[in-house]
């Protein structure tokens, strides 16, 4: 349940949600150079199609999200990447919502960047394509405990009485956990076996204008 619906949360959190996924847009799109967009546009795409395969677990369902792969290649760019994909789900398939766009945008693309600026050059250091699959499946569990996380905190913002579904709804998060440590772990071994440039995010050179 990564795409929360409308109608759920309280207008404070949507609110806050909103800002937050505001400033990392605004931070993502200053960071990263034109040469980028290609990439930030295919991972988007990405996340957009996979997204769209739920499975359900329990009394809701997961999707892959990818979000550590995507946080360290595109770093502070996954903000705009996930919020376009979030943008065209909503409209389109109806998935998600549109009040919910900025809350939804933060729970998925921020552990993702934060796990792209943490473990992203230990990744990019690794002496051999095991260490670097390795520290991106540590990367990718970190980064789906993270989006879990914020749907039970603003699912518990709005509402204690959510609590108890929040726990649960947390609980659901672990398959999918693994699942993405797996996949994560097999395309980092790869590219840093073939195309090692392609973990390294394309950012606007210090003092290039925005």
């Amino acid at each position: 349940m990564a795409h929360i619906p409308d109608g759920i949360l309280t207008l404070p959190v949507l609110i806050g949600g909103g800002l937050c996924a505001a400033a990392g847009v605004a931070v993502g799109l200053r960071a990263l150079d034109d040469r980028a967009i290609p990439r930030v546009a295919l991972l988007a795409a990405v996340f957009f199609a996979a997204s769209l395969v739920a499975v359900p677990v329990g009394p809701s369902s997961v999707h892959l999200m990818l979000s550590g792969l995507m946080g360290v290649m595109l770093g502070w760019g996954i903000f705009p990447a996930v919020l376009v994909a979030l943008a065209l789900q909503a409209a389109l398939f109806g998935i998600g919502g549109m009040t919910t766009l900025g809350v939804n945008t933060v729970n998925i693309a921020l552990p993702g960047a934060l796990v792209g600026l943490v473990l992203g050059p230990m990744i990019r250091a690794a002496r051999s394509p095991a260490r670097a699959g390795g520290l991106a499946a540590l990367g990718a569990v970190l980064a789906v405990a993270g989006t879990a996380g914020g749907v039970v905190l603003a699912l518990f913002l709005s509402a204690p009485e959510f609590a108890p579904v929040a726990k649960i709804l947390g609980l659901t998060y672990l398959p999918l956990a693994l699942a993405e440590a797996a996949i994560t772990g097999t395309i980092t071994a790869f590219l840093t076996r073939v195309e090692p440039r392609a973990l390294h995010p394309v950012l606007r050179e210090e003092g290039e204008s925005a």
